[in-house]
């Protein structure tokens, strides 16, 4: 996979990667604005990874570490490009980021009913922890 470039967002490309996610990816979320990527780029530069083939962006995935946890969200390749090692080679630099920094265990946001996210994420080596639930407050 020579010709895919593996990089971290600039923040001036948080409206790229906002219609990029509206491709690829599964669901939304209330920081899906232009502030909000900025601000996640902003506070941590190297957690938001993304991928390029021909200078398209075509994956992406955050890689967010707080000094505790190794949280990983946004796992997305554009439709066109799937089942061609893109997200295993993202899935590679956020787990290299991690090891980096002394982390110990990756934990993935996952929707339920994103059955093919599930056998990707399992052929990655994640396995579910059912005995945990999100439980989430939005504050706006």
């Amino acid at each position: 996979m020579t010709d895919l470039r593996i990089r971290n967002a600039a923040p001036d490309e948080a409206e790229a990667v906002l219609a990029f996610w509206k491709e690829a990816a599964e669901g939304t979320s209330i920081t899906d604005d232009v502030d909000g990527v900025t601000r996640l780029i902003d506070r941590d530069p190297e957690a938001l990874i993304l991928a390029e083939r021909d200078g398209v962006l075509v994956g992406s995935v955050i890689a967010g570490y707080d000094g505790w946890r190794c949280s990983l969200y946004r796992l997305a390749v554009l439709p066109s490009h799937r089942r061609r090692g893109i997200s295993t080679t993202l899935l590679a630099a956020a787990e290299k980021r991690f090891a980096a920094v002394g982390g110990r265990r990756g934990d993935a946001m996952v929707l339920e009913a994103n059955e093919q996210a599930h056998r990707a994420w399992t052929s990655a080596g994640y396995v579910r922890e059912d005995h945990w639930r999100r439980w989430v407050k939005p504050f706006a």
